[in-house]
């Protein structure tokens, strides 16, 4: 078990890890662009999401300066009970301990990731995709760097660089103690995870969020996030990949018709279901298997429904469980939706591109989880702990 450090001394190492960041800025986007040029796949998302240029850097150094702000999450007491007998009984907040992280192709989450771990008193491994080894090597001898300059060990942070097989092995064997394995990626991903790990697992699922436009939508309002969630970036989670329009929208064909034109001057292709394809010409879904897909790409598919539970029912039947949003001026109607759509974040007249551990104040994200244990949604700096009993006495016996 680590040693908890204390939180001045978190937060030194965070704050030099910034600055060293600011520091080798310039020769981190070199190392960067070497592993562009040796990418060679034809997945566009993940090369977007290898990038580090100076808006990436900037969001890490940000992120590193928000958790060294941040309150300590360790030792926040969440119950207090004085028993009967004399006994003092207190629930406080913990480190998990260690925490292994996999993801693909993000440089960013070698930063993000190991501050979150880090600041919450916990361990962190980490073991990214191949396609990023240089820039995340860099990264991780800049952690070291930092940890060394306070004093503290460098195994605080470190980098797995282990292929598939020496992966499976080390989830099946582990060769030293994890806690908590949280895997950031495709289906892939997750499922070689869930199926070789033997300690908890979070799954940072997928995205497949679904946009539902109400009888009682404000259309200008509805075209500007349906454009938002599905073209400012195809390669995150938080992406738009279906939209439902309600047939009760008078003229709906032609509110359609105008979304359809948006997203393909966008260079997104369009699909629609029966109903749709036979008012706009656009190409007709081969199968409702379809519903089911995260696409991370400029496409999209667009379905009709004639009332909300049945918008409702669909988004529960297909989505990944990530986000949903309700496009209606009536407060009742997008209350009932976001009490009954399963899925981790709801909104109402509002991009799902919003569900992310900045946007929502916790200063940066872990991962986004689908699962309901421990922790939905984006897990911040005070969802990466456990808990912990203190039972002080003096003599007691039961």
């Amino acid at each position: 078990m680590n040693t908890l450090l204390s939180i001045e001394k978190r937060n030194a190492v965070l704050s030099l890890m910034a600055e060293l960041l600011e520091q080798e800025r310039a020769d981190l986007k070199t190392i960067n662009q070497l592993d562009l040029s040796n990418y060679s796949g034809d997945d566009l998302a993940m090369e977007k999401r290898l990038l580090v240029d100076d808006a990436k850097i900037d969001g890490m150094i940000l992120s590193l300066r928000q958790l060294a702000s941040q309150e300590d999450p360790i030792g926040v007491e969440r119950f207090n009970f004085d028993h009967e007998n004399g006994m003092k009984i207190i629930n406080k907040t913990a480190a998990f301990g260690t925490i292994m992280i996999i993801y693909e192709s993000r440089p960013d989450v070698t930063v993000e990731a190991g501050g979150i771990a880090f600041k919450s008193g916990n361990k962190i491994l980490l073991k990214g995709g191949k396609e990023s080894l240089l820039s995340n090597l860099k990264i991780v001898e800049l952690w070291h760097q930092a940890l060394k300059a306070n004093n503290v060990a460098t195994t605080w942070v470190e980098y797995l660089n282990y292929n598939r097989e020496e992966t499976q092995a080390f989830l099946e064997k582990p060769t030293q103690k994890v806690d908590l394995i949280v895997p950031r990626g495709g289906e892939k991903l997750i499922a070689f995870v869930k199926k070789h790990a033997n300690c908890p697992v979070i799954i940072s699922g997928r995205g497949n969020n679904f946009v539902y436009v109400n009888a009682e939508a404000d259309l200008e309002q509805a075209l500007a996030i349906i454009i938002n969630g599905k073209t400012s970036n195809i390669s995150v989670c938080n992406a738009l990949d279906k939209v439902l329009i309600d047939t009760n929208i008078e003229n709906w064909e032609a509110f359609a018709t105008k979304i359809i034109q948006e997203l393909q001057q966008r260079n997104v292709t369009v699909l629609g279901d029966k109903t749709i394809s036979s008012a706009t010409n656009v190409p007709e879904i081969e199968s409702d298997l379809i519903w089911h897909e995260e696409f991370l790409d400029y496409k999209i598919v667009i379905g009709t429904t004639n009332s909300d539970q049945e918008a409702i029912d669909k988004i529960n039947k297909y989505c990944g469980g990530h986000s949903a949003s309700i496009i209606t001026k009536n407060d009742a109607i997008a209350q009932e939706f976001m009490e009954n759509v399963d899925t981790a974040a709801v909104y109402q007249n509002a991009s799902t591109r919003f569900t992310d551990g900045g946007q929502f104040g916790l200063g940066g994200e872990l991962a986004i989880s689908t699962d309901k244990l421990h922790q939905r949604g984006p897990i911040g700096l005070q969802h990466l702990v456990t808990n912990k009993w203190y039972i002080y006495g003096n003599g007691q016996v039961r």
